[in-house]
């Protein structure tokens, strides 16, 4: 749920790829096909909350949940609905534009969703709910790195930022090279490289979707269980 990044291929295909920093003894499943009102999903799901970081569904919609607004925030001893479960909500939404903006975040903490929807053409949204306020945006049609607030600085954000801009400019911007990168940017950073390990923390998994055509290809890797999974979810 902390490093994210994604990169357009062209007006309907993409590849988004997040690495999830998790205390390691916070178990999660493998991805699965799971149904809601009839709809199609496919996620891993968290098995403490049963909700999900990352999915793709029928709706022809990807959601991806990373922890934390623009800046690091106190936590709560509790709150009202774990952001996985919102995650499965946004992910299995009818009416997208709606759900953002009436969606009840009331004593939710603060989380970034990113979302990817290619209904007509392909759009990323950013929402970001800061505890008080959402922020709802479109985002331009650009590669772009994201990193978990909580966890990383403004200056390990801006260092990952260099790594990324420079994997961009001397990388052939496919699946292979992505998922790459995702593993060996900032190794010799071990507190806040792309595969982070602070003890407590640490990145427990990564998970690859590629959309090509009517096809969205997940790609899952367990670093905990050191298992690779490989799902297809088609569309219509």
């Amino acid at each position: 749920m902390c490093t994210v990044t994604f990169i357009p291929k062209n007006n309907l295909d993409f590849i988004l790829t997040s690495n999830r920093d998790e205390d390691p003894r916070r178990a999660s499943g493998a991805p699965d096909f799971y149904s809601r009102h009839g709809v199609t999903g496919l996620y891993p799901k968290d098995l403490r909350s049963g909700g999900t970081w990352i999915g793709v569904s029928e709706r022809s919609r990807l959601v991806c949940v990373l922890n934390g607004a623009f800046e690091k925030h106190e936590r709560k001893a509790e709150y009202r609905k774990s952001r996985g479960l919102i995650a499965l909500d946004l992910l299995f939404a009818e009416h997208l534009d709606a759900t953002l903006k009436d969606y009840d975040l009331h004593d939710i903490e603060p989380f970034t969703a990113i979302l990817v929807d290619w209904n007509i053409l392909l759009r990323c949204v950013e929402l970001v709910w800061d505890g008080n306020e959402r922020y709802i945006t479109d985002l331009p049609m650009e590669s772009k790195i994201w990193s978990s607030s909580p966890l990383y600085t403004p200056k390990m954000k801006s260092e990952r930022q260099e790594w990324f801009d420079d994997f961009k400019a001397n990388s052939k911007l496919d699946a292979k090279s992505v998922l790459e990168f995702h593993k060996t940017a900032g190794a010799e950073t071990e507190d806040y490289g792309v595969i982070m390990d602070r003890g407590f923390v640490k990145t427990t998994s990564i998970t690859q979707l590629e959309k090509k055509g009517s096809d969205v290809f997940m790609h899952f890797e367990s670093l905990q269980q050191d298992v690779i999974t490989e799902q297809r979810l088609q569309l219509s």
